[in-house]
């Protein structure tokens, strides 16, 4: 195979992985929904339960702020998946890859999109601080799809 077809065959590769993405509808929800409601998987294999949090939703991942020693924060640091519905509940659905950020600069770029979604976060309640995730009180879950 010339050089040529396989930069071609990885960058078709990348974009398919690109493309894939939210399912539509999820990705509909995350546009106009307030909450997403998240679990995650125990030690012993059953869902944690089912929890509202608010989000930032950029296009391509979800974030959301918590606590470093939070059982959702333990259970990510152990590569437990998160179970994601949009909205509500039982909204729409999707298992996605979770990671732990520790980026004060996120935190930052958060907050004025916590401030156009949430009243009680345009007041400075309730929204990430770059501070408090310089000194390790809170960290940023980015969430992508998969699991």
């Amino acid at each position: 195979m010339s050089m040529i077809a396989c930069v071609l065959l990885t960058l078709l590769g990348a974009a398919m992985v690109a493309a894939a993405g939210f399912p539509p509808d999820v990705t509909t929800a995350l546009r106009s929904s307030k909450e997403i409601y998240v679990a995650t998987r125990r030690a012993d294999g059953s869902q944690s339960k089912v929890v509202p949090v608010w989000f930032m939703y950029d296009g391509d991942a979800i974030y959301f702020a918590t606590g470093p020693e939070s059982f959702k924060a333990r259970r990510i640091r152990h590569g437990s998946p998160l179970f994601v519905w949009v909205g509500s509940a039982n909204g729409p659905h999707f298992v996605g890859k979770a990671t732990l950020e520790k980026d004060p600069e996120l935190a930052a770029r958060m907050a004025p999109a916590y401030s156009q979604k949430y009243w009680i976060a345009w007041l400075g309640l309730f929204r990430p601080n770059p501070e408090r995730v310089r000194a390790g009180k809170t960290v940023i879950v980015k969430v992508v799809p998969g699991d």
